[in-house]
């Protein structure tokens, strides 16, 4: 789905400033409020809004390890049996399938290292999982983002 400069700038908004409302977000675009309404209804029909929540820090709640972990699966069932059993693990955040030599990728937060032993302990015990393989994060210097992309939407009339 492609976004016009409204939209963007509604998205930006509202990332910028996620408790605002319908009546506050309309105010500050020039647009009314049916319209600010309407596009959030489309954007979030269509998967480009995906949600409201807060975004947490897991640092602040005492999870200080960050550590990505590859796993190779027996695939004979597929990955969706692993990736159930991966979700019931709370320290698990991510999980993708992946393309090269190893078959999920996994970001994975822990409250030490000791910790992340135990974490990789219950990846390992997954029924599925063959091997895997981590690497801590140092620092996070590019945190996830999206609001560039948002940003590069093409001006009226320029491609």
């Amino acid at each position: 789905m492609t976004i016009d400069q409204l939209d963007a700038r509604l998205i930006a908004l509202l990332a910028a400033e996620p408790r605002l409302g319908v009546l506050e977000c309309s105010r500050r675009l020039g647009v009314a409020r049916g319209t600010v309404q309407a596009r959030l209804d489309r954007l979030a029909a269509r998967g480009v809004i995906t949600g409201y929540g807060p975004d947490i820090d897991p640092a602040a709640l005492g999870y200080d390890v960050t550590a990505f972990v590859t796993l190779q699966i027996r695939q004979v069932s597929g990955h969706d049996p692993v990736a159930d059993q991966l979700a019931g693990i709370p320290q698990v955040l991510e999980v993708h399938t992946i393309t090269g030599g190893d078959d999920m990728h996994c970001r994975v937060v822990a409250r030490s290292n000791a910790d992340l032993q135990r974490v990789i302990d219950l990846i390992v015990d997954v029924h599925g999982v063959v091997r895997t393989s981590s690497v801590i994060a140092l620092d996070t210097p590019v945190p996830y983002r999206v609001l560039p992309l948002v940003a590069d939407v093409p001006r009226q009339g320029k491609s």
